[in-house]
């Protein structure tokens, strides 16, 4: 009988066929309404003319239950079966609720008669009129808070991040928000507090707002004005980093000035030819004239001329960052070197900084050039 190696047949087998093919991706969640065999977008299964109904229903109160009294005297007819899917928190206020013939009477205080009109049509058709909704978006936002209407309170604060949040409700709307849980909306009222606060704090929202919650006022005062220290600290910043690279790229220009020669200006080696290209260093023409102006200068001592006395800082600070002054070609660059050990310990702690500074300013884009290119 013949013994059959069935390793040797499989691995033979795999070695033709190659590595296994991966698995499919997995492809996108189903929902209830794919599982069950209905195609995908498909899974709105109720048409405009059912959602007419729920509205006709509503507005002709046909074999209507309830009776919702609002402040205003007003009345709006429901039925108890509709709200109370609707609504949880309405469907326990109708279990307590006391009969009065063929009605069970509900009272909705605080709001608008047709704030309470909008609500209820809402909880049958899950529809609105877009006056209405800019009309009573206040109101609307705390009754699907209070009677627990997800979807109602999702579309107000939609609404309200889309244009209908102004100044004038800004304040009433940042403290629903906090009232409501609805933390983004009181994030976005509260950058809109804090970036117009000169006109927000004119309006009536505020001064209501002022005498009710003085500790409420008392934050926003704190955030406008640690917005307004936080604004002032970055102008600064900027502004300190322009200066810094100013500096950096007026030391490229002495280098380069004093290394290679720019168009009419350079080492006394140096050829000038009459067709140049244009120099690629923004500061070369002001430090060129800067330049002329020390080398004829009759007060050419520190502190005797301005002008010189700007050529001597720049002279010391290229002296801070070059690499190596062996050899480099920027007059005085060795003599700072060697001052540099005579300095006090409070002037060489500046230079020293600045320095620091100047270097770390630059390096967040590119290398720095008195690190790379050593033989300035």
């Amino acid at each position: 009988m013949v013994g059959i190696d069935r390793n040797s047949d499989d691995s033979s087998l795999n070695a033709r066929a190659g590595p296994p093919v991966a698995p499919p991706l997995p492809g996108p969640p189903m929902t209830k309404w794919a599982r069950k065999g209905v195609p995908q977008g498909a899974d709105c299964c109720v048409s405009t003319t059912a959602i007419d109904l729920w509205d006709r229903l509503f507005d002709e109160g046909y074999k209507a239950d309830v009776r919702i009294h609002t402040d205003d005297g007003g009345v709006v007819y429901a039925h108890a079966w509709i709200v109370s899917m609707a609504s949880p928190v309405m469907k326990g206020m109708l279990k307590k609720s006391k009969r009065k013939g063929r009605y069970q009477v509900l009272s909705i205080g605080g709001v608008p008669h047709d704030a309470v009109r909008v609500f209820v049509r809402f909880l049958y058709s899950s529809r609105y009129q877009n006056q209405d909704m800019a009309e009573f978006i206040v109101p609307l936002l705390v009754l699907s808070h209070s009677f627990m209407v997800p979807r109602l309170k999702q579309i107000c604060e939609q609404q309200l991040e889309q244009g209908l949040l102004n100044m004038e409700n800004v304040i009433d709307i940042f403290q629903l928000a906090l009232l409501c849980d609805a933390p983004r909306l009181g994030f976005i009222s509260h950058r809109m507090i804090v970036k117009n606060f000169k006109d927000v704090s004119a309006t009536e929202g505020w001064a209501a707002m002022k005498q009710s919650f003085p500790l409420l006022e008392k934050e926003l005062l704190e955030c406008v004005i640690e917005e307004d220290n936080r604004t002032k600290e970055r102008i600064r910043r900027k502004n300190e980093r322009k200066i810094y690279l100013q500096l950096y790229e007026a030391m490229e220009a002495l280098v380069h000035i004093c290394r290679d020669g720019c168009q009419t200006i350079g080492p006394h080696d140096k050829v000038f030819k009459k067709d140049q290209p244009p120099c690629s260093f923004e500061a070369c023409k002001g430090l060129e004239l800067l330049i002329r102006h020390f080398a004829g200068c009759k007060l050419r001592v520190p502190g005797g001329c301005i002008h010189c006395k700007r050529m001597w800082q720049l002279l010391e600070l290229h002296s801070r960052l070059c690499a190596d002054s062996n050899v480099c070609r920027v007059p005085l660059c060795r003599n700072f070197k060697d001052r540099i050990k005579k300095q006090n310990k409070k002037d060489e702690t500046k230079w020293r900084i600045l320095a620091r500074k100047i270097l770390r300013t630059k390096t967040i884009g590119v290398a720095p050039f008195f690190t790379s290119a050593c033989g300035c």
